[in-house]
């Protein structure tokens, strides 16, 4: 039995005392289970405070999973991501999201500046008119290299008085979703950026066909013109069409979950300007300065991925609920519902052995106060257990009056207390049974830099639930499959399906 193996057995048979009672044995726990990062100085500055004391984290959980990190080589493997070193073994390569915010390799963090200059060069010419009239661009992208745009504009650009460019994020092959984004916009005053990593995904290729075709038959002389290629392959952006001028490349080594820093950006620059851009840099920035210069449970990221495993792999768990009290963050859950389960949900370890346990459980969440009146009776009174994230903002948002933003703070901190102190009642309908978990992230306001601080807190979140189980979490073959079957369809030479399968394709059509 391994190190590592025994340690688990270790916290498997640790006791398992309720909320109440760890409050209760240790008036120390707030102060040890809550820690902040910050950033700026001045105008610039703000933080984010993180509280884990919700938690059934303890001092014996803590110092157990603090030696598992070490069995698991945690600063090692730390030390290969954020010096350029083949942090994803499977595909061989490295895994540089970090070095796109100035922390990694030095020759990779200047490879990304210079090409972060590029890029500012084109977003400002663009916003400066020299390019011709431009109120809109679509983007055209799916996964990563659509949710992370989608998520910070739905964040940002509410507090953007006059965007000078109006951008629509389209994803999904349903025709429905780029005519949406079409009808919203003049043909004569729209860019095109095509955000693919490999520039052959096919339902970014298939859109990025048909908006060219809406360009061309709207009069547009020179639709190629109009296109910007955000890409890892430059080479197939400029043989599919695009003036190389309009190309904005990002490194091999920046996953499609992780590329929001680089050129994947671009409709964020274009939107809000480039120094909201360069502010959502710096905030994940300082998340990747704490992650790398702080050891053991101090180390934030860390400490929520011994909660993860605790839920996930000591008791069972299966999904994990986020809820953000702030409207802003609406898309924020589905973000997180990519990097999470793409990243962890794995079979195997990374020397390709089963995994010992479950992996990365259901990553789930909503808005507050929206999801109190349609999800929460099954978080107090069901037969399931799900941990919470509740995350909220010091700062209102809004311009209306201060009573708004004060009963949206007091429901989701009244939430968390409810979840973890229960109501007893005669009346068993009426009865709460508590000792339930949550975590809550409390930032400062709600801006850019904090956007990328909580981006970059969840990835290394992620990476660190994926350090304590030995899995590789910058691959994703488990999307393929479905991808090649729906190539073998479209093509005419899928054959030899399951008797269901064959009829759904007869009843539509396809055969």
């Amino acid at each position: 039995m391994t190190d590592a193996a025994a340690i688990r057995d270790r916290l498997q048979n640790l006791p398992t005392p309720t909320l109440k009672q760890l409050f209760d044995a240790d008036p120390q726990r707030l102060s040890a289970l809550t820690g902040r990062i910050g950033w700026g100085e001045g105008e610039t500055a703000g933080s984010i405070l993180f509280d884990w004391s919700k938690t059934h984290l303890d001092e014996v959980h803590m110092g157990a999973f603090e030696e598992l990190a070490d069995a698991m080589d945690f600063a090692g493997r730390r030390d290969v991501l954020l010096t350029g070193g083949i942090a994803n073994p499977t595909e061989g390569r490295a895994a540089e999201h970090t070095a796109q915010r100035g922390v990694g390799k030095d020759s990779s963090v200047e490879e990304a500046m210079a090409l972060h200059q590029r890029m500012k060069l084109l977003v400002e010419a663009i916003r400066a008119g020299e390019l011709g009239e431009v109120k809109h661009l679509i983007h055209i992208g799916i996964g990563g290299s659509a949710l992370g745009p989608a998520c910070a504009l739905a964040m940002l650009a509410r507090d953007i008085d006059a965007p000078l460019i109006d951008v629509h994020v389209v994803s999904n092959i349903d025709g429905c979703a780029l005519e949406d984004a079409m009808h919203a916009c003049d043909p004569k005053t729209t860019m095109i950026a095509v955000a693919s990593k490999t520039f052959t995904t096919i339902e970014t290729m298939t859109n990025a066909e048909s908006a060219l075709d809406w360009l061309k038959e709207n009069g547009v002389s020179d639709p190629y013109g109009r296109v910007v290629a955000l890409t890892a392959s430059p080479e197939k952006a400029v043989e599919w069409g695009v003036d190389e001028t309009r190309v904005l490349p990002f490194s091999e080594t920046v996953g499609g979950r992780y590329s929001l820093w680089s050129s994947i950006g671009f409709p964020v620059a274009i939107a809000l300007g480039w120094d909201e851009f360069e502010a959502m840099l710096a905030g994940a920035q300082a998340v990747d300065i704490h992650f790398r210069d702080t050891d053991a449970r101090a180390n934030l990221p860390l400490r929520a991925a011994f909660a993860d495993q605790l839920y996930t792999r000591l008791r069972g768990c299966q999904t994990r609920a986020v809820f953000a009290y702030d409207e802003r963050l609406k898309l924020f859950p589905d973000y997180l519902q990519q990097l999470e389960m793409e990243s962890n949900g794995k079979l195997v370890t990374m020397d390709g052995k089963p995994v010992d346990g479950p992996t990365a459980p259901i990553t789930w969440g909503g808005v507050g106060t929206d999801a109190q009146h349609a999800v929460f009776q099954l978080l107090h009174q069901g037969t399931v257990t799900v941990p919470v994230d509740f995350i909220a903002s010091i700062a209102p948002g809004d311009a209306l009056s201060d009573e708004h933003h004060r009963i949206l703070l007091t429901n989701c901190f009244a939430q968390g207390a409810a979840l973890m102190a229960g109501k007893g009642s005669d009346d068993p309908a009426r009865s709460y049974p508590g000792n339930r978990p949550s975590a809550t992230i409390l930032c400062d306001d709600m801006d850019a830099a904090t956007l990328g601080a909580l981006i970059a807190f969840h990835e290394h979140r992620t990476f660190c639930n994926a350090v304590l189980m030995g899995i590789n979490p910058f691959d994703q073959f488990g999307v393929e499959l479905g991808k090649q079957i729906a190539k073998e369809i479209e093509s005419g030479k899928g054959e030899g399906f399951d008797p269901s399968t064959e009829a759904l394709l007869e009843a539509a059509g396809l055969k």
